[in-house]
């Protein structure tokens, strides 16, 4: 405002007492003068000092904040002719005067209608002056709007503003009124540590340091309450600063002492604890029984059991009686340290005191139980716990469920949960777990995700590695409809699966060939802010390959590099099997090239991958070349690769060649598998060698490898190649002794053998045993006996074949046909000839 404007001559009461030459409050050498026009917001530094106001003005504006109501037409004119700092100078003089109540309604009415902005020192009075007329509740509140910034206040730092405060209510700070600053100290901390959680106890702290350099302190009680508040948050390094602090001004009482040693103990420094737990003693503060179960407890956690009932022992001659959570304590620290006699001696010992267990203590003992995996203790505590009126609370059937799966006994352990589900029991994580993992190597998939929906149901989030290992295991068990809907469920619940989980179920997908499921989860991944990672990326190239989509897959390898991914070496893997699909073997080898040109070293899948795909095009002899430089390379060619060459060398015949590669296996110490024999044995049976093909077949059994359908029926089509069909007879009564189940095939194949010697009668009983076994015939299977009764003459025969096949909704193909024609017609040319 411009203090000009007071020189002018005005009928205005309040002006024409500014006129005269007053003396002032705070300084009687300053003269009221006209001055340069003052800035309407003044900024935060050191002011001038504030103009002289005569008693006149003083008493007018006294009875103004002394009635009991406010005029607020005579506070506009207090308010156009003073400053905040004017105000500040003569509310400090007549604050023993007002009447708070009304003094703070003058203040929210000049902060609100008037803009008016008063200083820190002011509203400190103002809440000290509530505090004294013990008006708690409006100075509470005040305050906080005042630290919250939500008054009009001129205050240097609005991020320090507790510490102005606290700065400003040690400056007020007198002896004549020491019981008001320490209560307004109580406020203050208490204020900070309550209303302000978000920004820690941090604020609380810095008051109490700053109020501890000068000297001064928040009362017991509240020194007390500070620290409580600091256990219960674990903030023990903190609390051990608020101690030291308030040592050197307080003097702690038993339960400060209790507090602070509690404080020690949780926090790991039990020495410590014993240190403060002496020294209480020896300034002659008796140690309650809180103080000695703080302490025992401490003692229980680090293992010194010891010393925890030496001072039980002390306890009882100081004439403290151990309490229910004395005993409590020592049960659960012998528990913990496997000490199960010892326990039950002191549970003993605790009922004939006359205390009676509480399900905190049958718990402890339940617990201990169940982590050394003794249930049988277990339950009959359980058992005991009911019989005293106790009923199983959450935590027992957590313990004995987490017990049950430490020894493997999963029907209990899910007969628990299922009880604990039924009556509503909250359920922890570790406990919902172990069963869901269990479900899972269990292949319990249904049970798994209906527990899984219980946990979300419950607002219990499933870890990711869980929730990988299910969605996994649910497509690998091609359940993969239920996969994508647990992964949506998710989405729907605000609980994202993961990039790990979410990767899993498109890698599931992709394999299955469903790329339309697997890109519809991919947008959905993308919108709920999920970034597609180098695994996302190569699946998709996976599954485009599979789907025989190559350049779909070359697309998103050049997306990958957008994003800044490098190919590894399973990108190049995928491609590589995308074009040898294809019989695109110089691009796949061109690829191959390029592979080793940008740094990424080809492994044995990559050579697998390219030998097979020379082997499908017919061109062994460069399978074998590739073969031949896995030496070279350093890489060890493993079952697959060798089995690959073998089985190639078979289809052409070169059975010399194959059981060559055999040997060489062998040499290498490379295990032979079903498939290297199903290979040799079909190779041996194409060139006529079924008796040597047998041999293999007695060989597998003495190297531990049990012949398959496969083995069985190719030896089955050499004999029938050969026509000794009474040689089929004998390996299908050696594969029935085996429990080996012939397939479809083996029975085409046999109906083919007896069709070709010219026993349709048997050909049609082998086919009668086909159906009755449950094997749909398919029409490769109709078509050989067609053309097996075609060739006999029995055109009539054939055609009743092709209405029951019709009859079973298996299609008449072009072969079908053709054999019907030609049936026909060498039928008809027989007759005619006849």
């Amino acid at each position: 405002m411009d203090l000009r404007r007071l020189t002018i001559a005005t009928r205005d009461l309040i002006s024409s007492l500014l006129k005269r030459p007053l003396t002032c409050i705070t300084s009687s050498s300053t003269t009221l003068k006209n001055t340069d026009p003052v800035h309407p917001h003044p900024s935060f530094q050191p002011q001038d000092q504030p103009q002289p106001l005569d008693g006149s003005f003083l008493k007018w504006v006294t009875s103004i904040l002394s009635n009991p109501s406010l005029d607020t037409s005579k506070c506009k004119d207090i308010l156009t002719h003073l400053s905040p700092h004017q105000f500040d100078s003569l509310f400090f003089d007549i604050r023993l005067s007002v009447n708070p109540l009304v003094a703070l309604k003058f203040f929210y009415f000049a902060s609100k209608s008037r803009g008016f902005k008063f200083t820190v020192r002011s509203y400190c009075l103002l809440i000290r002056l509530l505090i004294v007329s013990n008006n708690d509740a409006p100075a509470r509140l005040l305050l906080i709007r005042l630290i919250d910034g939500k008054v009009s206040v001129l205050i240097e730092s609005p991020k320090n503003a507790h510490l102005e405060i606290a700065n400003m209510f040690a400056d007020l700070h007198s002896g004549s009124e020491s019981g008001t600053g320490v209560r307004s100290f109580d406020m203050l901390v208490h204020v900070c540590c309550t209303q302000f959680k978000n920004l820690g106890f941090d604020v609380a702290i810095d008051v109490l340091r700053l109020l501890g350099g000068k000297g001064l302190f928040p009362s017991l009680r509240t020194c007390t309450f500070v620290l409580s508040s600091l256990v219960k948050e674990n903030e023990f390094q903190k609390s051990y600063e608020v101690f030291e602090i308030i040592s050197r001004g307080v003097l702690p009482d038993v339960y400060l002492y209790s507090t602070v040693i509690n404080a020690f103990c949780k926090g790991g420094r039990v020495a410590d604890a014993m240190g403060i737990f002496l020294k209480m003693e020896k300034m002659g503060i008796s140690p309650n029984v809180v103080t000695y179960n703080n302490i025992i407890n401490g003692l229980c956690r680090i293992g010194n059991l010891e010393e925890a009932f030496r001072l039980k022992e002390k306890m009882a001659k100081s004439g403290v009686e151990p309490s229910l959570i004395t005993f409590s304590v020592l049960i659960n620290g012998l528990m913990k340290h496997q000490k199960y006699d010892e326990a039950n001696f002191v549970l003993k010992e605790m009922m004939e005191m006359g205390l009676v267990p509480n399900d905190y203590v049958y718990n402890t003992l339940i617990d201990g139980y169940c982590k050394m995996g003794n249930m049988t203790n277990a339950l009959k505590v359980r058992d005991s716990m009911l019989s005293k009126g106790f009923n199983p609370n959450s935590v027992t059937y957590n313990s004995l469920i987490q017990g049950f799966c430490k020894i493997g006994q999963m029907d209990q352990a899910e007969q628990f949960l299922e009880e604990m589900l039924s009556m509503g029991f909250s359920i922890n994580i570790g406990a919902f777990t172990s069963v869901i993992h269990w479900f899972c190597t269990n292949l319990r998939w249904d049970s798994a995700v209906r527990l899984i929906r219980e946990m979300i149901l419950r607002d219990l989030r499933p870890n990711d590695s869980l929730l990988t290992t299910l969605v996994g295991g649910l497509c690998k068990d091609g359940k993969h409809k239920k996969a994508v809907e647990l992964w949506f469920m998710l989405l729907e619940k605000g609980v994202t699966a993961n990039m790990a989980t979410s990767n899993a179920l498109i890698y599931g997908l992709c394999e299955k060939g469903n790329m339309f499921e697997a890109v519809r989860l991919l947008k959905e991944m993308l919108k709920s802010g999920l970034k597609l990672d180098r695994i996302t990326y190569n699946t998709l190239i996976m599954g485009c390959c599979k789907e025989g989509k190559v350049e779909e897959g070359f697309k998103l390898r050049e997306e990958m590099l957008e994003r800044g991914f490098s190919p590894d070496i399973f990108t190049y893997n995928v491609l590589i099997y995308g074009l040898c699909s294809k019989g695109k073997m110089d691009e796949a080898a061109m690829l191959l090239k390029d592979c080793e040109r940008n740094g990424v070293i080809p492994n044995v899948y990559t050579y697998g991958v390219m030998i097979d795909g020379f082997c499908k095009a017919d061109k062994v002899e460069e399978g074998q070349r590739l073969f031949n430089e896995l030496h070279g390379k350093k890489i060890e060619p493993n079952s697959v690769v060798y089995n690959t060459l073998i089985r190639a060398y078979c289809r052409k015949g070169n059975v010399v060649e194959a059981l060559r590669l055999r040997d060489d296996m062998r040499s290498k110490g490379i295990q032979e598998t079903t498939n290297t024999y199903s290979s040799l044995i079909h190779g041996m049976c194409n060139i006529g060698q079924v008796e040597d093909a047998k041999l293999l077949i007695d060989e597998m059994r003495k190297a531990g490898l049990l012949p398959n359908v496969v083995c069985y029926t190719a030896l089955i089509g050499g004999y029938c190649k050969l026509g000794k069909m009474d040689k089929v007879r004998s390996v299908i009564q050696e594969m029935s002794s085996y429990d080996i189940s012939p397939s479809k095939i083996t029975y085409t194949i046999m109906i083919d053998g007896y069709c070709k010697s010219g026993d349709m009668k048997e050909a049609v009983r082998v086919l009668d045993e086909m159906v009755e076994k449950g094997l749909v015939p398919d029409s490769v299977t109709y078509n050989t006996l067609t053309n097996g009764f075609c060739k006999e003459g029995k055109v009539g025969e054939a055609f009743k074949v092709c209405e029951e096949m019709s009859h079973e909704g298996v299609a008449l193909d072009e072969i079908t046909y053709t054999t019907l024609i030609h049936g026909w017609k060498q039928h008809s040319t027989i007759t005619n000839q006849e």
